[in-house]
């Protein structure tokens, strides 16, 4: 067993701490994680100087960092209990993004996901993607020549979150909120956290009343219409007993899952963007793919049968796991590989740690998608290796929801444009909150 909870004093004091980090490597690590740029360096000299598990002081917490698909699979499918997910993430985004489902804990998590499935169950999803289909090709559609592509993605995913989750169509009101978003995302970040006019922090809570007020005026005709948005069918979800989310539930909800499928979808297409523009002969055999379908836009059907586009994004995933670290609070003392966590203490797991981890995937800096065909399966050697969806009570509810919609993108990119980058470019990575390119990623599309 890696982890053991310790209950008795004498047991507890028994037990070794885990080593703590020399403040000359505290000091390193803050500054690169402040620059947002190069967490994954910072994280693989920690464990190569400490080991599986180390500990430092930020201010009153103690901070905890686990390596490996072990430490992965402890925190996070938690089935000891051990762990807060609410915790952490309320301190980060919580008076931004307060009560999304990542947000809660326990019983109570249980119970809110068990109801909200009901609007990411098949048919639902097929519904989305029907929808979606046509908006993609009508936001591509001016992609021909220079642009960057992160901003482009994140206003066709933008718009695309509008009409799929609220049912808004294109037009002024899709862009008021495609703005208030985009506040809402700095604001969660934001260093100086002051409700002063002015501030990107302002903003953001500024943002979110609207969206608030926003939602609950359309709630009651979201209820009584069979319509097929996001809102309406969380509006009416409810689960075996009859139960149904509140009208605050609904809004917290929809406010953060909006935020979340459009970022980390946002992020995952402009990776994948830049690895095919590095590696054109990837991008042949996805085209190839794409028009031995015979069909311009991808059915909710064929979005698991695309096999090279499926290895390409699970690749690109490994490499730019949207969510580069994933926080939790532990609740009670436990030990791991024989060394003591203390209660309080925030727990951080690192996917943009383990896929690199060369023993798990060899020459890791290398784009490989064939490191996922069935006779490699690499991710396959540990159930918590690759882990961009998080894991265990957390695993994300909407992941076949990103997945649609990245297919679905990428389907009729490769259709219509050959893209490329300019030779010897690499991109410039922020690592955190989400992984994105810090210059938008320059990208020119030549239509076929």
């Amino acid at each position: 067993m890696n982890a053991r909870v310790e209950s008795g004093a004498d047991a507890i004091g028994a037990v070794p701490e885990l080593p703590r980090a020399s403040w000359g490597d505290v000091a390193r690590n803050f500054v690169q994680n402040a620059l947002r740029t190069d967490m994954r360096s910072s994280l693989e000299r920690m464990h190569r100087s400490y080991g599986n598990g180390v500990m430092h002081r930020a201010g009153p917490v103690d901070m905890v960092n686990l390596f490996g698909p072990d430490a992965n699979r402890l925190v996070l499918l938690d089935r000891d209990g051990l762990f807060s997910a609410r915790k952490p993430w309320m301190a980060i985004m919580g008076r931004i993004f307060p009560n999304g489902l990542l947000l809660r804990d326990g019983a109570e998590h249980k119970h809110q996901r068990k109801i909200m499935h009901e609007a990411f169950k098949r048919n639902a999803l097929r519904s989305y993607a029907e929808r979606m289909n046509p908006m993609i090709e009508a936001g591509i559609e001016d992609w021909g020549g220079a642009r960057k592509a992160f901003q482009s993605y994140k206003v066709l995913t933008l718009d695309i979150a509008a009409s799929i989750f609220v049912g808004v169509d294109l037009g002024p009101e899709t862009r008021r909120m495609n703005g208030v978003f985009e506040d809402m995302v700095a604001a969660s970040m934001s260093i100086v956290r002051l409700p002063i006019q002015g501030l990107e922090f302002k903003r953001g809570l500024d943002g979110r009343a609207f969206l608030a007020r926003y939602f609950r005026e359309l709630l009651p005709k979201k209820r009584a219409d069979a319509g097929a948005d996001m809102l309406s069918r969380l509006a009416r979800a409810q689960n075996e007993s009859g139960d149904r989310l509140a009208d605050q539930d609904v809004i917290d909800h929809m406010i953060f899952l909006m935020m979340a499928a459009h970022d980390t979808t946002t992020s995952s297409l402009t990776s994948m963007t830049y690895e095919l523009a590095r590696h054109p002969e990837w991008q042949e055999r996805v085209r190839a793919e794409a028009f031995a379908l015979g069909k311009p836009w991808l059915d909710f059907e064929d979005v698991e049968r695309q096999k090279t586009l499926t290895l390409v994004m699970k690749e690109t995933l490994r490499r730019y796991p949207p969510l580069p670290v994933i926080p939790r609070i532990a609740e009670r003392d436990f030990e791991f590989e024989g060394r003591r966590v203390p209660a309080g203490a925030m727990v951080i797991v690192a996917p943009i740690h383990t896929h690199h981890m060369p023993e798990w995937f060899p020459a890791p800096d290398v784009f490989d998608p064939e490191r996922f065909a069935p006779e490699r399966a690499e991710h396959e050697r540990h159930t918590h290796a690759w882990i961009p969806f998080g894991g265990g009570p957390h695993h994300c509810l909407g992941l076949r929801f990103a997945e649609t919609q990245i297919k679905s993108v990428m389907h009729q990119l490769v259709r219509r444009y050959r893209f490329r980058v300019e030779p010897g470019y690499r991109m410039p990575v922020q690592q955190a909150p989400i992984s994105k390119p810090r210059d938008g990623l320059p990208v020119t599309f030549e239509r076929l």
